[in-house]
This record gives structure tokens, C-alpha cells and sequence, in this order.
């Protein structure tokens, strides 16, 4: 089932123009409230996200309208948050979408006519944000903490990058993000949860990714 997902990765200012296309309003409320290098990525995820759509379904990016859904918040016109769909004259897509951001790299994943239930989610991590003190303790289980411990140090940041890309796209899968306590949620082995290579993202090796299907 996973090979029938497609990836997408983009650095933020090689995100492909599109022919006039608009965040819808919802996107853009939330886009003017961040600071403007935020705001920036957060538009270019947005328009890749909404082009790579459209590419999947061979339909127009611009005819797209984003139909964002929340377990928390349910669906509507105004939210810009919660697991990614778009919709078409008023129907959803058949498209299951997951969005990853670090730094200025963007993984966008997608699947086609998804079996009814399947959920998605990816993410993607830098070793460089991932190796202040304290991290274990917060991010970590035991389990995993004692894992890094047994990891050479030179290696340490990298597992810790596949630990908390794994954990984002776990929790994106399910749609609540983190308002889960990461440290509760155990990702050394589940199913449908993998890492994802370079050669399949298209991301730089340095870059740490994972996708969760199920």
C-alpha cells in the first residue's frame, strides 16, 4: 500500500509558480498573523501542497478549494489547520495529502482514491534542531531515550531526528498533531510507520523523514 504514496520535496524558493492561484481565505488569515519569514513558508507549503493536488487528480491548482479537517474542530470554510484535502465545486477529492516543513525544505506526500479510513502523515527533521538540552526528557520515552544512549554520540542528533520525524508523522496521521505529549508515544516500532530514504523523498541526506500510513 505505502509504494502507491507519491512524494514531492521542494525547497521554499524552488516552489514551481502556478498559474494564478490564491491561498484561500482561511489560509491567508492565518499566513498575515505570522512573522514574515514564517509566513513565507507557510505560503510556499500552501501553494506546492495545492499544486501537487492538483497534479495528482490532473485538475486545475486555481478550481481547488481547501477543505481542512480538525478532530478537535471538525470541518468548515474557515479553517486552515488539521489534516490537508481539497475539494472541487463543493465535493471532496478523493486525495489523501500530508505536509512536512524544516527550515526551507517542504515534503508534500499524496495518495490517490485512498481505501476508506486510510489515514496519512509525514514529516520531515533536522539533527541540528533536535540536540539541546532536555530533548530527551521531553521528546523521548524511556525506551527511545535509552536507545539514543546505546548510539554513538556523533550519531545521537541524526537518531533523534528519525525519532521526532517519525513521532510528527505518527501524530499527524492521526490528525491531533501535538497536542499529544510526544514523550508518550512510543515510535521505535509500529505498523505502518517507516523512515523514508532520499532517494524516494528527493530530500538532501542530511534532512531526517518518516511516513505513517494506516
Amino acid at each position: 500500500m505505502s509504494s502507491d504514496v507519491v512524494f514531492r520535496a521542494f525547497a521554499v524558493g524552488d516552489v514551481p509558480g502556478q498559474e494564478p492561484v490564491r491561498l484561500d481565505p482561511a489560509e491567508e488569515r492565518r499566513a498575515v498573523a505570522m512573522a514574515p519569514a514564517v509566513a513565507r513558508r507557510f505560503r510556499a507549503g500552501r501553494m506546492a501542497l495545492r499544486g501537487f493536488a492538483g497534479a495528482l487528480l490532473d485538475v486545475p491548482p486555481s478550481e481547488l478549494t481547501a477543505d481542512y479537517c480538525c478532530p478537535q474542530c471538525g470541518r468548515n470554510a474557515d479553517l486552515a489547520h488539521g489534516r490537508p484535502g481539497y475539494s472541487l465545486h463543493g465535493r471532496p477529492l478523493p486525495l489523501l495529502l500530508s505536509l512536512a516543513r524544516a527550515g526551507d525544505w517542504i515534503l508534500l506526500a499524496g495518495m490517490r482514491a485512498p481505501a476508506a479510513g486510510l489515514r496519512l502523515g509525514v514529516d520531515i527533521e533536522d539533527p541540528a534542531d533536535v540536540g539541546f538540552p532536555g530533548f530527551d526528557r521531553t521528546a523521548l520515552t524511556a525506551a527511545e531515550a535509552a536507545t539514543i544512549g546505546r548510539t554513538p554520540e556523533r550519531l545521537r542528533n541524526a537518531a533523534r531526528a528519525r525519532l521526532w520525524a517519525r513521532k510528527e508523522a505518527w501524530l499527524k496521521m492521526g490528525g491531533g498533531g501535538l497536542r499529544t505529549a510526544p514523550a508518550a508515544v512510543d515510535v521505535l516500532s509500529r505498523p505502518g510507520l517507516r523512515d523514508l530514504v532520499p532517494e524516494e523523498t528527493g530530500l538532501p541526506p542530511h534532512l531526517a523523514s518518516a511516513m505513517a500510513l494506516g
